[in-house]
């Protein structure tokens, strides 16, 4: 079984956010990158470029398949994982960490994220 730590908050679709204010920082969870495998390339979203909740904004490619990255919140890319373009199997290694893939200034408070507890009945 996959660990899904209690600060951070989950979608459906296998992503996850810390929140610091306004600024959310996502990436892919645990459970997501042992089902992916061995990650080989990950397409994100531009810095300044406008995401959608639950709207596609890149995809991961590991060996085994290519899945694509939904956006947890509204709101606009301020940073990406620029290290991923060159070490993507951090998302492997370290999901909650060096693993992030963007960070994301949003417009309006999410209402539909998961509590660590409610993804992991989800992926149970």
């Amino acid at each position: 079984m996959s660990s899904a730590p209690d600060n951070l908050q989950y979608t459906k679709e296998h992503e996850w956010v810390s929140v610091d204010g306004d600024i959310y920082t996502m990436g892919i969870t645990d459970y997501a990158q042992g089902a992916l495998g061995d990650i080989v390339y990950v397409q994100l979203p531009k810095v300044g470029e406008n995401l959608t909740a639950e709207k596609v904004c890149g995809e991961v490619e590991s060996t085994k398949s290519v899945s694509e990255i939904f956006a947890p919140v509204t709101g606009v890319v301020t940073a990406i994982n620029e290290s991923l373009s060159n070490t993507p199997e951090s998302i492997n290694s370290d999901p909650y960490g060096n693993g992030w893939l963007v960070k994301i200034q949003v417009s309006a408070t999410p209402t539909d994220l998961l509590s660590a507890e409610q993804y992991g009945l989800l992926t149970a």
